[in-house]
């Protein structure tokens, strides 16, 4: 109660200087901890990594590996760091993160902002021996002339670091990032970071824009260069009708509860062309119910990150427990169970 009491006192912070505050509080130690076990109904596998349970930080929070493990304390499965670039970057311009408050959500336009892959480098390193599931959000630097190059040098870097790798193509802030989605792009990125790839598991971030006509194309591919899954999905450059607050025009992607219908729609698609495919649900999750909804739409785990902003950590026990009734009421002996249950 006190860490949920003090992440809705940051919101009489401009959203990046409370966010600073914020991974400087869980550097200092002072993040919440969770000191018992999981519920053993909660135990799952991701693409081979057993997980305590499936309740994920979603990449973003933890831009330059700063606080994964003051995360992980907190009762997270698992923790994605990054989006981490070649080189330091500051992203674009300020203002550039948008609270609406009215709709539960966040607009970002920030590019990637991050300290740079050597500074990066030296964290996770750090950390080696602490245990727990960490894994890297791989990105392209804005001013890049070779994108595919980048997320080549940030994987080959860092593969025996971290325990799954992700290659984001899906962020809307990065002019022409989203174009490596087509299928030509996809298989030459795909073939690139393959070619560079360590054990750890790899996915493949998409974007809720795509068309349901593209899922079949991009599970092929993700079959086709070995991948291990999908992380389904980033922000929209959607703007539904039903938004309120005064910043819905604020140009970036948008995050939080509008986008959970069309993540889960996607979710059930990827679920449908792939039925041993390795999912990881984005997009909305803000309590037990929707974290649910996602993993019975094919989902074998879920990420958030917007709902720390409006819930405070304190939603990742509400979440975890919520699932645990709702996997007795329904009959289930384990979260796996669940998934894809519809």
């Amino acid at each position: 109660m006190i860490h949920d009491t003090a992440a809705r006192w940051l919101h009489r912070m401009e959203p990046e200087a409370a966010h600073r505050w914020t991974i400087r509080g869980l550097k200092w130690g002072l993040g919440p901890r969770q000191f018992g076990a999981d519920h053993a109904m909660l135990a799952t596998s991701l693409a081979g990594i057993e997980l305590t349970n499936p309740v994920g930080l979603a990449a973003g929070f933890d831009k330059n590996a700063e606080a994964p493990d003051a995360m992980l304390a907190a009762g997270f499965g698992f923790v994605e760091c990054g989006a981490v670039t070649p080189r330091a970057q500051d992203g674009k311009p300020r203002p550039r993160v948008f609270r609406l408050s009215e709709d539960r959500a966040i607009i970002n336009r920030m590019g990637f902002p991050n300290q740079g892959l050597d500074l990066f480098e030296r964290r996770l390193a750090a950390r080696q021996r602490r245990g727990g599931v960490v894994g890297v959000n791989l990105g392209a630097n804005l001013d890049s002339e070779d994108r595919v190059a980048d997320y080549v040098a940030c994987l080959d870097r860092l593969k025996d670091l971290a325990q799954f790798f992700t290659v984001n193509i899906s962020s809307p802030n990065t002019p022409g990032l989203r174009q490596l989605q087509g299928s030509g792009a996809l298989d030459g990125l795909l073939e690139a970071v393959s070619a560079v790839r360590s054990k750890a598991p790899l996915f493949l971030k998409v974007a809720p824009d795509i068309a349901d006509e593209d899922v079949a194309d991009i599970s092929a591919a993700i079959t086709r260069f070995k991948l291990d899954g999908i992380i389904v999905s980033n922000t929209t450059i959607q703007r539904p009708q039903s938004l309120k607050s005064e910043h819905m025009g604020e140009g970036g992607g948008l995050s939080g509860p509008p986008v959970f219908e069309r993540s889960t729609e996607l979710i059930r698609h990827f679920r449908a062309a792939g039925p041993d495919l390795a999912i990881i649900g984005v997009g909305g999750v803000s309590d037990a119910e929707t974290a649910y909804w996602k993993i019975r739409a094919g989902a074998n785990a879920i990420q958030l990150y917007t709902a720390l902003v409006y819930e405070g950590p304190g939603v990742v026990q509400r979440i975890k427990a919520g699932l645990v009734e709702r996997l007795t009421a329904d009959g289930f002996a384990n979260i796996a169970e669940a998934v894809g249950a519809g």
